[in-house]
């Protein structure tokens, strides 16, 4: 599906991806074609599934949520039915801004945000008795080095 992109889609793409708040008309001057065709081609890539979606990037700092911590998750049980309801239960969380399910020793590895280290705390304590929870780790961010919520478009997919 990939293949499918030609050079004019991935300048889409990379242009949305860096403001999905431009208007059509300058994306198209931008990507160098004229509006009616550039309007088309993203309805394209939104209905083939290669743009998902459209969303403001908030600041979790200036909201209130100073804490971001990392919790590795490892649980008693890898049965399906229980996955499940660990993955129904961690959807319930405000606090989880994102949920990996990994091979190797751990689980899952959850992304958390919190106002204070004492809400945190109290979410460790839900986190811990969540069905087949069998122990939670969890570390500090300390700060943060990169942030790319962006897909490489510059670089070669693998073949």
């Amino acid at each position: 599906m990939l293949a499918r992109l030609d050079a004019i889609d991935r300048h889409i793409l990379r242009e949305l991806q860096d403001n999905g708040r431009i208007t059509n008309v300058e994306l198209a001057r931008r990507v160098g074609i004229s509006a009616p065709p550039c309007l088309r081609r993203v309805r394209a890539l939104e209905e083939a599934g290669y743009i998902k979606g459209y969303r403001a990037l908030l600041d979790e700092k200036r909201l209130g949520y100073e804490i971001t911590v990392f919790a590795m998750v490892h649980l008693s049980s890898q049965a399906e039915a229980d996955l499940a309801e660990f993955e129904a239960f961690v959807r319930a969380q405000s606090l989880v801004r994102e949920c990996w399910m990994l091979s190797g020793e751990v689980d899952f590895i959850l992304k958390c945000v919190a106002p204070d280290l004492r809400r945190f705390q109290d979410f460790v304590a839900e986190l811990t008795a969540a069905p087949h929870v069998r122990n939670v780790k969890t570390s500090l961010t300390l700060r943060n080095s990169k942030n790319a919520p962006i897909v490489p478009l510059d670089e070669p997919p693998a073949t």
